[in-house]
């Protein structure tokens, strides 16, 4: 399967302008089973949302062909398919007729709809009046429980509540035991991860990788298509903040100051941010967030260092760093989110969220946590414990 953007004009050095093809997809060629939850990642410009739209049937491919067997719904952006002026329950309507299905099909999901998207109270009003999360939560409801073979759902979910977010992933792994196969294009890796047992990895409109989700997913974020141990932002004026302080670099550090994204469990890591303050007098406060690849929250850490604790700071080039300590966190692939702030008013200069990324490695020595245990064991951190055992009695029953 091939697909061709629309032409563009460049110009060359004599001034003549010329077309020039950009190809959104090249050479793509993959099946997918029933009850197969694929997640499809990349960078931005990737090809994702071309391939979803082809698969969807907006969009024709330049060459090739697609086989699908069955009705599919898709979800490629909020309000997919609504028309505004229409209520919410015209448009539930609408959209399952567009599917191709009977009046008394979509009657027998309509109250599972109403009550999943939780907007009972509104279905009578145009969804144009809608709050965007009302529009995306009836939206995401249409596609998940009218009867389609095939789910495809782009990075709708970013704008929804984390509540939310959870029940709609939780509503695609149903569809998925149903065995109906679900596409779920997301920059959101832990997610990918905990939903999808498969993914692929698009990279200039080619597949990168194609595998079980959590190597594509760590070989995406340990490659420079992803998020890496170390992000920079060269220049000023685009990078993330405002004109109060602008951030700079992200890093991940070992216990010798090298920039990496694979940390020995017994080791500590440093995690450190650079910033350009740029207006003077302002009680700045740095923090980093942590998450597990299976997007939970593992902690918060705030700037506590005693020189600028509670001061204002002068304009000027800064770095803060956190010191994690070895036999802290638990093994895995952990997701660093970087924030400033101010308090009294809260006011959030930047939150970078996915910023760098790094992956906790226990070994079989027996001198972590672990210790002789060689099987899985859960949790967000790992602490190293002091233990004592001895002897109480040699005394039997």
């Amino acid at each position: 399967m091939n697909a061709m953007l629309p032409g563009r004009k460049v110009r060359h050095q004599n001034g003549s302008p010329t077309p020039q093809t950009v190809w959104a997809l090249r050479e793509i060629n993959f099946k997918v089973n029933r009850g197969e939850v694929v997640g499809i990642i990349g960078r931005n410009g990737a090809g994702k949302s071309t391939l979803l739209k082809i698969l969807s049937r907006i969009t024709e491919p330049t060459t090739g062909r697609v086989e699908l067997c069955g009705r599919v719904g898709s979800l490629l952006e909020v309000g997919t398919g609504f028309h505004p002026e229409l209520t919410g329950r015209e448009n539930v309507f609408l959209n399952g007729s567009i599917l191709g299905m009977a009046r008394r099909e979509i009657e027998k999901k309509f109250a599972e709809i109403v009550a999943f998207a939780e907007v009972e109270e509104f279905m009578n009003t145009p969804v144009k009046r809608y709050s965007s999360g009302m529009y995306m939560r009836l939206a995401f409801a249409v596609a998940a429980h009218l009867e389609t073979e095939i789910l495809l759902v782009d990075e709708v979910l970013a704008v929804g509540a984390a509540r939310f977010q959870k029940t709609c992933l939780d509503k695609m792994r149903a569809v998925s035991r149903e065995g109906r196969p679900v596409f779920f294009v997301s920059h959101n890796m832990p997610a990918v991860s905990r939903l999808c047992e498969r993914a692929i990895l698009l990279d200039q409109g080619r597949v990168n990788a194609d595998g079980p989700a959590h190597q594509v997913v760590g070989m995406y974020l340990r490659s420079d298509l992803g998020t890496t141990a170390a992000r920079e932002w060269r220049d000023l004026s685009a990078a993330p903040g405002n004109d109060v302080v602008r951030l700079m670099a992200v890093r991940v550090r070992n216990d010798q100051e090298l920039v990496t994204d694979v940390i020995d469990i017994r080791q500590p890591v440093l995690v450190e941010m650079e910033y350009e303050v740029l207006k003077p007098g302002l009680v700045l406060v740095p923090s980093f967030r942590l998450f597990n690849e299976e997007d939970i929250f593992v902690f918060a850490t705030f700037d506590s260092d005693s020189e600028w604790l509670g001061k204002p700071r002068p304009v000027g080039r800064f770095l803060s760093r956190a010191q994690i300590p070895g036999n802290f966190l638990a093994e895995g692939s952990l997701i660093v989110a970087a924030a400033i702030t101010t308090n009294e008013p809260l006011v959030v200069h930047f939150h970078e969220t996915d910023a760098v990324a790094f992956n906790v490695v226990d070994s079989l020595e027996g001198n972590s946590a672990r210790g002789d245990y060689a099987g899985h064991m859960p949790g967000v951190v790992r602490p190293l414990l002091p233990w004592r055992t001895r002897k109480v009695s040699s005394e039997i029953g």
